[in-house]
């Protein structure tokens, strides 16, 4: 009988504030929408450094005889063979070295006419102006300074370029991005927020009068505030429905159909079904959690009867 009474009166209170409601529900969706959004993308970028950064490299430029003349680094002339040995010995001996690869100033000729053979400058190439290179994965990324400090300046080297902080740009775009998503997000909360607190409101004054009579005869105070704080997570979850709908529906137009983003960006390794399905309970709890506690706590001050 309680528990048919307290359904009754969140089916009454979701029917007389239909308006608030739905702008509560709606405003539920957005935020914990963009709320999973934004765990997708963190995912995302993870994902994407562990992928990438698997498969860069530093490289060690050699100083060649066009160089010489040209790069004040290089003034001592080209690199010479036993300058080469010892940085193959010295890079060998490094810890923090897992593979170092030789690209031959013929190898490097060949794989630029296979990138830029449509630029006009590639006519005018030949192969001995070209740099011979030492292609150094590491065993940890983020330790290329390392190598730096290590043959940056040394004879026969005219420099040591590391691919992560190409990378970087682009993940620090990534996450910017991400902290803009997680800003709006926030905006949407409060407004989400505030409007469960002015709803519970609007319930319990227009039920005043109920709630007066229901303290009369006994009724405890969790017994009187539990359909306005029902109300609230009922309408939480609705959102939270929503908003999983709408983080399942996004993935799937934009990166398996539709835009199909899986293929047009092969380079991309994005982040599968997995990582979107452990996301929905998460938003689900967030869904009624959220508007329960801010009904519960709305009530403890504006609830007087």
């Amino acid at each position: 009988m309680r528990a048919q009474f307290v359904l009754s009166e969140i089916s009454v209170g979701l029917r007389r504030n239909l308006t608030m409601t739905f702008a509560v529900i709606v405003s539920v969706a957005l935020s914990l929408a963009l709320f999973g959004g934004s765990l997708l993308m963190s995912d995302q970028v993870t994902t994407m450094k562990g992928f990438w950064y698997d498969k860069i490299n530093v490289s060690i430029f050699l100083c060649n005889k066009s160089e010489a003349e040209s790069d004040p680094t290089c003034a001592k002339g080209a690199v010479t063979d036993d300058q080469k040995k010892q940085i193959v010995a010295d890079l060998k001996k490094m810890s923090v070295v897992e593979t170092v690869s030789h690209e031959s100033q013929d190898e490097a000729y060949k794989h630029y006419k296979q990138q830029f053979g449509d630029s006009p400058l590639a006519s005018s190439l030949t192969p001995d102006q070209m740099q011979e290179s030492y292609r150094i994965k590491l065993k940890d990324p983020e330790k290329y300074k390392v190598i730096d400090s290590a043959f940056s300046g040394r004879d026969g080297v005219q420099s040591v370029q590391d691919q992560k902080g190409i990378l970087d740009n682009l993940f620090g775009l990534l996450n910017l991005l991400n902290r803009a998503a997680l800003g709006v997000m926030a905006l949407m909360l409060i407004i989400a927020l505030m409007l469960i607190v002015n709803t519970v409101r609007v319930s319990a004054f227009s039920r005043r009068r109920e709630t007066g009579i229901m303290r009369l005869v006994g009724a405890s105070g969790f017994y009187i505030q539990a359909p306005f704080i029902m109300e609230a997570a009922v309408a939480g979850l609705i959102g939270g429905f929503l908003a999983c709908v709408f983080l399942i529906v996004g993935r799937y137009f934009t990166v398996d159909h539709g835009m199909e983003l899986s293929s047009k960006l092969s380079l991309i390794n994005f982040v599968g079904w997995d990582a979107v399905l452990t996301k929905l309970p998460l938003i689900l709890a967030a869904s009624v959690l959220m508007p329960a506690l801010a009904g519960f706590f709305a009530l403890r001050k504006y609830l007087k009867v």
